[in-house]
């Protein structure tokens, strides 16, 4: 049996068959439409309450950025559209709330479902488990499931809402199956973060194993192997001993520099969503912080966050890291990232709409409130700024006298500030990579922005399943764009790092290293795996490689040669 691995490593467990409680909805005429009315508001405010619990839950024991899918929820709950239609429902219907609720609910996901754009497809699943939430409280439902997990188990379910993987004893969690899903998936997302192996896309698999089965899963093939033989459970156990070994070897680097065989030195630094993260990445000797994405400071309330709260968040953060750097990006909302109480116009092509620097040069309210909490944050450590979705020179000059006047405020104000900040910006649109040897001239550095450099590129819409196969970094014109960047970069005498998940990963790491780049920026749990790597890597042996590999015809061309002439000669 095989799936989409989307989260790596192997598991090794009990089958645990996960089948959301069937919800019995009779549609009822009613005599007393307001008192349902006060029924359904009252199931309201206790979803709510659960979802804040939910909230902290995940804050605490997963990390910001995952706990942001509840902020998200919440705003939905208290959505006018969402609300309105369920309640007119029962006033012109005279019909029992849950029915209201079912309804609607399912309009709302037939609305997302049958949208272009995957990750908004995939949104269908988030208005699901609200629907679901209010309905179970109205029918006084209490879940259960999740939390009664008493040994190693691989949880196999249809989908996993962001309710259920809160709620889920992630220390019997070993390994995770669902039918749908794909690598942007709130399951698959989850998954890496807590690393456990993940597969998605097996179609059926709920009504063709049984619980208490015995199974393995390989995250990083999308192999499941059900009920395994001796010989299969020794081979894997092999392995997983051999991955925790790796592990605890690499344990021992938290502390050392990221040097190169030969001797040339990097920054591994780490992104994070929130201060909370930036722990994780300290623990896992990062050396900095190469993206802060501010947009969830936004994400994480209903209304636009003041320069004071900025300013705090941005200072802690600062000073937990003291002279360790961090690369501060300035709103970039807009694409797949919504804020409801922006009220952003609906757009065909998101991602090539009113979006990140554009939003910030139009709503200057905006964009100058944001620029001073950083100005003033830099007053307490290493901090620098980037600006996203940069594609035209002049853009990059208005943002540069924008800057300049907050600085003149800030000093007409006597307000302590870092007038030194360093101003780069994120090379993710193809024109700038091209033109990078004019960019280079204005900046103090380069950030590549490999997802959406990826996606505009290739034409490929990066959260589009049926697309996967083209969406590939391997691709030999996006690693001359790479090239490109890093030499003009050079050349103006910038560093250039990256930020994009390319940067951690493992089969790209040594070439990219050997074409310049001087820092790789990516999420906490692969930052010693990459400092191991750059470690034995020599840049003398893999640089004259590097035209051979450009020169090669296919993405799959490339994967075959850096895996027999780089990571099979270390």
């Amino acid at each position: 049996m095989r799936g989409v691995g989307t989260s790596p490593g192997i598991g090794i467990g009990k089958v645990f068959i996960y089948k959301k409680p069937k919800l019995e909805i009779v549609k009822r005429e009613i005599e007393n439409p307001r008192e349902e009315i006060l029924k359904f508001n009252n199931a309201l405010d206790i979803a709510c309450m659960e979802i804040d619990k939910l909230y902290n839950r995940t804050l605490t024991n997963i990390g910001e950025k995952e706990a942001q899918i509840f902020v998200a929820h919440k705003m939905i709950l208290r959505d006018p559209d969402f609300i309105n239609n369920i309640k007119k429902e029962i006033k012109r219907k005279n019909v029992n709330a849950e029915y209201a609720v079912k309804r609607i609910g399912e309009d709302f996901i037939n609305t997302f479902k049958n949208m272009k754009d995957e990750y908004l497809k995939e949104r269908a699943v988030d208005i699901y488990d609200i629907s679901k939430r209010v309905l179970k409280i109205l029918l006084d439902i209490n879940p259960t499931g999740l939390t009664s997990m008493n040994e190693k188990s691989i949880i196999i379910a249809e989908d996993l809402t962001p309710s259920d993987t809160a709620k889920m004893n992630k220390d019997m969690v070993v390994g995770i199956v669902t039918e749908l899903g794909g690598r942007t998936s709130h399951t698959s997302i989850i998954a890496k973060t807590l690393e456990i192996p993940s597969i998605s896309g097996v179609e059926d698999i709920t009504s063709m194993i049984f619980h208490g089965d015995n199974i393995i899963i390989d995250g990083s093939e999308g192999d499941i192997i059900l009920n395994p033989t001796d010989s299969d459970n020794k081979l894997y156990s092999i392995k997983i001993k051999e991955q925790n070994e790796y592990k605890r070897k690499i344990s021992s680097m938290i502390r050392e520099d990221t040097i190169s065989e030969d001797g040339y030195k990097v920054n591994l630094l780490g992104n994070i969503g929130s201060t909370s993260d930036l722990d994780k990445v300290l623990e896992n000797g990062g050396e900095g912080i190469g993206l802060f994405r501010t947009e969830f400071v936004y994400m994480n309330k209903d209304r636009l966050p003041t320069e004071e709260e900025q300013f705090n968040i941005y200072k802690e953060a600062a000073q937990k890291l003291g002279d360790k750097p961090m690369v501060i990006r300035t709103l970039d909302v807009g694409g797949d990232k919504e804020i409801s109480y922006l009220n952003l116009p609906k757009e065909m092509n998101p991602f090539l709409g009113y979006r990140a620097i554009r939003l910030c040069l139009d709503r200057l309210d905006i964009f100058k409130t944001q620029l001073r909490a950083i100005y003033r944050a830099g007053y307490f450590g290493n901090i620098k700024i980037m600006f996203p979705m940069i594609s035209d020179i002049e853009e990059l000059r208005d943002i540069k006298l924008i800057a300049k006047e907050v600085r003149d405020e800030l000093r007409r104000e006597n307000i302590n500030f870092n007038k030194n900040l360093e101003i780069g910006i994120m090379v993710e649109v193809p024109a700038v990579a091209i033109h990078s040897k004019v960019f280079a001239k204005e900046v103090d550095f380069f950030s590549i922005g490999t997802n959406d450099l990826i996606q505009y590129s290739l034409a490929v819409d990066r959260g589009n399943q049926s697309l996967e196969h083209l969406y590939t970094p391997y691709h030999p014109a996006i690693l001359r764009l790479i090239k490109m960047i890093i030499d003009n970069g050079h050349k103006a005498g910038i560093s250039v790092g990256m930020c994009g998940e390319v940067a951690g990963d493992p089969r790209l790491i040594s070439l990219l290293l050997a074409m310049g780049l001087d820092e790789f920026s990516m999420n906490s749990a692969s930052i010693l795996k990459a400092r191991d790597l750059i470690k034995n890597t020599s840049i003398k042996k893999v640089k004259p490689m590097i035209d051979r590999i450009l020169d090669l015809p296919r993405a799959k061309d490339v994967e075959e040669f850096i895996e027999i002439n780089i990571l099979k000669q270390k």
